[in-house]
Formats: structure tokens, sequence, C-alpha cells
């Protein structure tokens, strides 16, 4: 296992709790609350929390069942003071059970309560168990759910719950880290050798503990004899206890620019690589190997098994959809605009299908992953090479790159193969164009998979270039000092996406409104217009023209150059920051202004040209401005030449972004000239 580490600030600078002294055991007996125990303060960084994680406790065992084979023993207690109002969330838990067929993880036992300090003495207040509701989230999933009752600001909340389950790849994962700060949070897992499982580490703070130990334990397996009796064994093996805490761990607050904080929360999640039952000469490779996940799931009803079936269905469908195309590019562009313009995406975050191809088709609705495998399945009846690929968006965290762990991954778009070119397309989205995904998909490490080959693709935000221009022509009206002018801006494929995606629900009109409300009152915005919004294929353009009229109450008229295009706040807020910065993309925002000076006027402040780089070639600002005769020529430029950015980085690039606020917000100063 690798963790990877990076000190947290002092202790000093962290939490500060009365309660709790240097030890190495448990600090609170759950079930048992004192009046000592409300002496819970918090300060440092997180003074302002709203609550306050005590102690956060669990265990992971193996039992016999009475099914001949092992059950997982889940025992979780978490204690939390809530100190504000705005923490009552923290009182809302859910517990997350997964089902197959008959076979469920089930609670034995859930014990919460309330307890709040009434003139000096404890008074409890236990959850009615009418209060714990059970919710089915699909068709695999169930979710425990309940809400202490009786809170107020200085309550202390407590629950403890016991949860089996008869799934060995669910052994329960561990977060030490949440929206919290945490003063003790303690994970144990007690693992035969009969079960070899893979344990991956998360974020970037130490273990207060991290040790193991070793017994030798014995187990009872009954044998369900049906109409007979009943056959019982016992094996004996070595268990390793693992013991997993940190101390005083603060809160995680998510920064901008970040794709996933489960990516960097102080975690453990485990994943099952193998059985080895030594005495019965028995070994069973779970996890399997890249080739073999690949193969599985190109076998799975729910995932490719209709991939290579013979599809004979499709051939009088696709007759006019493909009428008179020529090449395979065309075909694939025609049966990727079909998928898309026709089939409505139901939801954008699924690794497996629903229902076959043939009822997609028919239904013309399903998830991202039945709508792209469908679209593998038309390219693949026209004899166009192509395959599934399979990823993690940037929302939920990276893909593992070493172990095949299906559950990292959590979306399917299409690969096709063209003359030597590869293509990558998601046909879910009503405004991408072909050969375009969006920006979720930009998270690194993929799967391509293919019987024969499977292989792996990186699609890395680095690689996305996001180029916006802007152009603005302003001139001299016929009469008076007013200005007229038109705004012509090309907005890059992802912020043209993200603005056809909004114009879906929202109408051209309430967009344009916007715009207006945007400027002064000086400046007045007319024929508002938006070309190739329904074609994605194409560049989106927004064109609107300008009539400015300085106020001739006053001699001086203040213009900024940028107009309502500028960098209007940094978006970096915090002092410092111990992950990446996660950009969408590389951009690179070019903004050019020629306008004349207005009539009766001379320019009185002109703002200073600058050019800046960051990290040397990794990125520009410029703004340059000059005067020339009754004239004014600008151009304001912002290119970054990567997304991603090491937490070093952060100071430099939150440093950066200050100037250009500071910059894009200086305005020229236009005085009138005296009359004589």
């Amino acid at each position: 296992m690798t963790i990877r580490k990076l000190s947290l600030t002092t202790a000093s600078c962290l939490l500060f709790c009365t309660l709790l002294q240097a030890q190495d055991k448990l600090p609170v007996k759950f079930g048992k609350v004192t009046p000592e125990d409300f002496n819970v303060t918090v300060k440092g960084p997180d003074s302002a929390a709203g609550a306050v994680v005590i102690a956060d406790y669990g265990t992971s065992s193996f039992e016999g069942s009475v099914r001949g084979w092992f059950d997982l023993i889940f025992k979780h207690s978490c204690r939390i003071k809530i100190l504000k109002q705005n923490a009552f969330e923290a009182a809302t838990i859910k517990i997350p059970l997964y089902v197959s067929g008959n076979d469920g993880e089930k609670i034995l036992s859930l014990h919460a309560a309330t307890y709040t300090l009434e003139n000096g003495k404890v008074v409890e207040t236990k959850i009615d168990d009418k209060a714990i509701f059970t919710d089915q989230l699909d068709r695999h999933w169930v979710e425990k759910k309940f809400t202490f009752p009786a809170l107020k600001e200085g309550a202390i909340i407590e629950y403890t719950y016991t949860q089996t389950s008869p799934f060995l790849f669910n052994l329960q994962p561990w977060s030490f880290q949440g929206d919290y700060p945490c003063l003790w949070s303690e994970y144990q897992v007690d693992m035969p050798n009969f079960f070899r499982y893979v344990t991956l580490g998360h974020g970037y703070a130490n273990y207060d503990i991290n040790t193991t130990d070793s017994r030798t334990a014995t187990f009872h397996l009954t044998f369900p004899g049906g109409a007979d009796a009943d056959d019982h064994e016992t094996l004996d093996d070595q268990v390793v206890t693992h013991r997993w805490v940190m101390k005083n761990v603060p809160a995680l607050k998510e920064e901008p620019f970040t794709t996933s904080m489960r990516n960097y929360d102080a975690s453990l999640e485990f994943q099952l690589a193998s059985y080895n039952f030594t005495q019965a000469h028995y070994y069973k490779d779970v996890m399997g190997n890249w080739l073999s996940v690949s193969e599985s799931l190109l076998k799975d009803d729910d995932f490719g098994a209709d991939l290579d079936k013979g599809n004979g269905w499709m051939d009088d469908e696709l007759k006019p959809v493909l009428q008179g195309a020529t090449g395979d590019r065309e075909k694939a562009e025609r049966l990727f605009a079909f998928v898309r313009d026709k089939f409505n995406c139901t939801g954008h975050s699924s690794l497996y299908m629903n229902d076959p191809l043939k009822t997609v088709f028919k239904n013309k609705h399903g998830n991202e992953a039945e709508l792209n495998l469908l679209l593998v399945a038309l390219l693949r009846h026209e004899k166009i090479v192509a395959d599934p690929v399979m990823l993690s968006t940037r929302s939920h965290g990276f893909a593992n790159e070493i172990y095949p762990l299906l559950t990292r991954f959590n979306y399917v778009v299409c690969q096709a193969t063209i003359d030597s070119g590869r293509y990558y397309l998601d046909a879910s989205e009503p405004w991408l164009g072909f050969n375009r995904l969006p920006e979720r998909c930009y998270n690194g490490y993929a799967r391509v998979l293919n019987k024969d080959l499977p292989s792996y693709v990186y699609l890395d935000a680095d690689s996305m270039r996001e180029e916006k221009s802007t152009l603005v022509f302003i001139s001299k009206a016929d009469k008076g000092s007013g200005l007229i002018g038109q705004m012509t801006s090309t907005p890059g494929f992802n912020e043209a996406c993200t603005l056809r995606e909004k114009l879906k629900t929202t109408s051209a009109a309430d967009f344009f409104k916007t715009i207006k409300s945007a400027y002064s009152p000086e400046f007045m915005v007319s024929n508002l217009q938006l070309d190739s919004l329904n074609r994605p294929d194409d560049p989106l353009q927004v064109v609107y023209d300008l009539d400015i009229h300085p106020d001739s109450s006053s001699d001086l008229f203040y213009f900024n150059p940028m107009l309502n295009e500028g960098q209007k706040e940094n978006p970096f807020k915090s002092a410092e920051r111990k992950y990446p910065v996660e950009m969408p993309y590389a951009m690179d925002e070019m903004y050019t202004l020629n306008m004349d000076i207005p009539e009766g006027y001379d320019v009185d402040e002109l703002p200073k040209s600058a050019r800046v780089a960051f990290n040397t070639d990794e990125g520009l600002f410029e703004y340059l401005i000059v005067k020339s005769g009754d004239a004014i020529q600008f151009r304001s430029r912002i290119k970054f030449n990567k997304a991603n950015f090491k937490p070093e980085d952060y100071a430099t690039l939150r440093d950066f972004f200050s100037y250009i606020v500071k910059k894009q917000s200086e305005q020229i100063v236009f005085k009138k000239k005296k009359t004589v």
C-alpha cells in the first residue's frame, strides 16, 4: 500500500480539545455521556466549524456463516458535537446497504440518541425506531436513513450500529476526513489469511497510529443439509489485525478547480483480490487482470453481450439514416448524430445497461452507457471498428491504473477507428459535436474494452485547449459624443456547450436580459444574435450592438476596455492549499478592442501595458494598450498551456489571478476638451 503523505499544519494551528490527551486508546466510551464530555472546543483554522466529530470508530471482521461461507461484520460508532445551527445537517445519517437477488446487507442493531446538558445534568433523547426509514435507491442499493431528535446548539449526537454482509467484495471503506474537524478517527480490520485484499490509501494526512498484529482464530461454518442434518466445519487461520488512527484531522474544504474530493480525503478502501485456502489446496484469483476483466465485461448481458450479435434488426432501421452516405467517416457522423438527436439520455453516471440494446433502440431512451454501447453496436453493424471505453468522470474520482477496480469507473463512451484515425464519441448529450467529449470525461486513465487487445488511453485535461476570442469595434456616432459598436464573441467549445445546455431550459430572451443588465446606464445593448446555437458541430457566436452615451453632466468618462468580459474575482481565495489545482482544460482567451476616442474628449489616463509569464512557459497574461491618433487599440490575453498544477504552485497561481483581476478592472479616463 502506498499512502501519499504531506504533513499537516502544526498541532497548534489545528484543533484543541480539553477532552483529548496524548494516548493510544479510544478516548470516549460510547453509550455513556458525562457533563465533562460537553467541554469540547475547536480552535485554529476550523474554529468556525459548525460541528466537531469527537470520535469516529469502526471495525470490520469475518465470521463463519450458516451458508457454509463467511460474512463480513462491520461495527460503527460515532459521536459528534453540534456547535452551530448551520451544522444540523450532520444529524442526518445515511447508511447504504447492498442487495443482490435474495441476499442483502442488514443492520442488526442500531442505537442513536441526542444528549443535551440541562442544569448540569445530561438528558438523553433516544431515536424512535419509527423514525428510521428505508429508501430503495436502485436495484442494488437501499439506504437506511434517520435524523436525530431534540437538536440544538451544544448537543451531542451519538450512534452505533452493526452491519452484516454476505458480500466479501464489500469490505467497508473508511474515511478519516470529512466536512467537519475530527478529533479521533479509528478503523480496525481483522483480516484472515483466507482472503487477500488490495488496500488503497488516499489523502495527504499522516497516521498517528498504524499497526498490525496477528493471532490464530477458529472459524465455524455451517453447511445446510436440507432434509438431512446440517454439516459443521471449523477452520483455523492466522488473522492479521490492522489498526489505523488519525487524530485532530482538519475539515476537508473543497476549493475551486477540484475534480473530486474523493481523490484527496484521508481514506482507505479495499478490493478483494483472491481466496487462498491452503488446507484445501484451493486458490482463486477474484480480481483478475485487465484482459480477464475486459473479456468478462464484453460477455456480460448488462454490458457488452449484445455488441457482437448479428443484430439483424438494425438492417431496416438504419437504411434511412445512412441513405446516400459515402465512406466510413460520413456513416459514423450520421450514426452518431442519429443517436444523439433521436434518443433521450436518462442519466450520466452508469457503467452498465438496464435494458438490452434492442429495447433501448425501441424506447429511444437510456442511460449514457446504453446510448454509447448502442452507438458501438451500430458502428460495428456497418463494419466500422468501434469499442466501448470505460472511464471515471471528474466528480467521481480517479480510476486506478494498476488494479482493475470496476467500482472506480462510472461512465462509458465510444471509440471509433476510421482510416487509422481514432475518434471519441459521446452521444448522450444533444449539444456535443462529433469527436467531442464533455469536460467531465477528461479525468486521466480510461480503459478501451476489446476482446483481443484491451488497452488504455489517457483523457487528460491538459490535452484540451479552450480557445475563446472576443472582438469589439467601437466608432464615433454620426452626431454628438456618442459611440456605436459591435461585440462578437466566439466562446471555446466547453463554454459553448454550457451555453447550449443552458438554453435548453431557458429562453434566449432571458440570456439577453442577463447581458443587458450587466452594463451601466451609459451602455445600450441591442440586436443580440446567437449563431449556430442548434448546430453543435459548428462554433457558436454571440453578437450584439452597443450604443454608448457618456454622461453629459460630467467632465470625465470612465471606460473599461474589457467591458464586461474581464476576470471579476480571484477564484483562489484560501491562503494555502494542500492538493492540486485541476482546471478543466488548458486555455487561450483573446480579447481585442479597437475604438475611436469619443468626439469632444481627450485621453486623460490610460492604463499601462503589461506582460507577465506564469512559471516561465506554463502561462501568460498580456495587457497591451496604445493610443494612436484618435483611436485606441487594446488586447488582453490569458493563456495557460496546461490545466493541472501542483500544490506548491498554488501561491503563485493565486497571485497571478489577483494581478489579472486588478489589471482587467483598470479604466481609461476620458476628459472633455475645453471649449474656447
